[in-house]
């Protein structure tokens, strides 16, 4: 029934920032850009390289995301990477604090977490 994810959806409170972050920082490729006037809201478009894809919405006043104590519902977005180390160097390079790495006590992969712009929990794990 299922075959896979198509996209995640993020909402984000800066559309520029987010979609720096996004595009420049994590090297997601634009699909599609538009502006929805009736709603004051962008929507971007990303895909990755194995053609899974990420939605940024950007929307007047979105109320904060509740994180910490963790909040029920969708608790982080994975991408799978090569090389956890490699990935976070990239990341420090950009001055993105990324967390301490990792290794799964069930498979025996390394990984690590980071933030977006708005705080929400990204993971890089080694595939």
């Amino acid at each position: 029934m299922l075959k896979g994810i198509h996209h995640a959806a993020i909402i984000c409170s800066d559309y520029a920032v987010s979609k720096h972050f996004y595009v420049d920082v994590l090297g997601l490729s634009v699909i599609e850009e538009n502006y929805r006037a009736h709603r004051e809201s962008y929507k971007l478009d990303l895909q990755l390289p194995d053609g899974s894809q990420v939605e940024l919405f950007s929307f007047p006043s979105p109320p904060p995301r509740p994180s910490f104590p963790e909040a029920c519902g969708l608790r982080h977005l994975a991408f799978v990477v090569g090389s956890v180390e490699d990935c976070a160097e990239y990341l420090k390079s950009y001055q993105v604090d990324v967390e301490p790495i990792r290794v799964d006590e069930y498979t025996g992969k390394k990984y690590t977490f980071f933030n977006d712009p708005d705080g929400l929990p990204l993971e890089l794990y080694e595939g």
